[in-house]
């Protein structure tokens, strides 16, 4: 196809931003092992079970998480005195949709604060 005959669409500040956490929260190593790990559990996990099948100590796991839960990658849940976290399978799933907007293979909406909760 030739580029010429495309229209032009611009990512808007907004999803821009959005794709920019994203990715940078997806740039360390750890937070992805961090994810694959809450995954492949499949439940919510205490940063101590989280840790004891980590190859780093309670502090990192705990920023790791901090910045995974700031861009809804992870949920995190209050029970009693402890919190919980679990993947976020709606959030991750609308990623692609990140790649296919930036590539400009589709226009595709961000999903809505309401939609990206659990």
């Amino acid at each position: 196809m030739n580029r010429s005959n495309r229209t032009s669409t611009v990512v808007d500040a907004e999803a821009a931003g959005s794709y920019a956490a994203w990715f940078k929260a997806l740039a360390d190593p750890t937070r992805i092992r961090l994810l694959h790990l809450l995954a492949a559990e499949g439940r919510p996990m205490s940063v101590g079970e989280i840790v004891e099948r980590s190859p780093v100590g309670q502090s990192t796991v705990s920023h790791h998480l901090k910045v995974l839960t700031e861009v809804r990658f992870v949920l995190q849940e209050k029970q009693g005195t402890s919190t919980r976290y679990q993947v976020n399978r709606t959030c991750l799933t609308v990623f692609p949709a990140a790649v296919a907007a930036i590539l400009a293979e589709a226009r595709t909406e961000l999903p809505r604060e309401d939609d990206r909760g659990r």
